[in-house]
């Protein structure tokens, strides 16, 4: 199957209506894309208190938000509540990428996300994080898994948006759509720990909300963790 084929997508229990925890426009691009495709109905929820600083969270919000309303799809903007994302993860400041803080990130994205589904009437939710390769999917199902079996009747979506050609057409769309290139997962030690490798590894510190795809040659193995 090449980049541009995509299967028919049938969420749990049959149902059409998601709720989709979106990150960002480069990770989203493709799973909206996917789903329109199969005729589900759904919402994009971006909750995303962790990213820092404000700047980036605004940039990267508003390019969420420019393809959702090119693509005529509902956006919910949720809070950016950064005191109690700090409080959740007080005491792991120093834990590496894919350690107990993304955990406990994860976890609190996706509770607000399932409380929101729950009280919208959303049967389904599932978030875009895992179509990135920086990822751990058996760490992000985990978080939603448990999110979800807070309400009676919610299921999490464990899809790998990344089979079949998605991780792919995640860079074609971000390409064709010029979408703001960010280069660290979001929070302030995923910066730290980002600067501390490239200077080590004689690399410039990241210069944000400078790069966008498409308006120059961009290696997918650089995309953001």
């Amino acid at each position: 199957m090449d980049s541009t084929e995509r299967e028919i997508l049938n969420p749990p229990e049959e149902q059409k209506k998601v709720l989709l925890h979106s990150c960002c426009a480069p990770c989203s691009g493709e799973v909206m894309e996917a789903m329109a495709s199969s005729g589900i109905d759904y919402t994009i929820f971006f909750y995303n208190p962790n990213i820092h600083p404000r700047d980036e969270y605004e940039l990267r919000k508003i390019e969420n938000i420019r393809f959702a309303k090119k693509t005529g799809i509902a956006f919910v903007d949720a809070d950016y509540d950064t005191d109690n994302w700090f409080d959740r993860v007080k005491g792991l400041e120093w834990e590496p990428e894919r350690g107990a803080r993304c955990t406990a990130c994860f976890d609190m994205r996706f509770e607000r996300t399932a409380l929101f589904a729950h009280e919208h009437g959303f049967p389904v939710i599932t978030s875009c994080l895992g179509i990135s390769r920086w990822k751990n999917m058996e760490q992000i199902n985990g978080s939603g898994v448990r999110a979800a079996a807070r309400y009676p009747g919610m299921s999490y979506w464990t899809f790998n948006w990344r089979k079949r050609g998605g991780a792919a057409r995640m860079i074609e769309i971000s390409k064709r759509e010029e979408f703001y290139q960010q280069e660290y997962c979001g929070c302030i030690y995923s910066l730290r720990d980002t600067n501390k490798w490239r200077l080590a590894n004689g690399r410039d510190k990241i210069e944000r909300g400078v790069k966008f795809y498409g308006k120059e040659a961009v290696d997918s193995s650089s995309t953001h963790p």
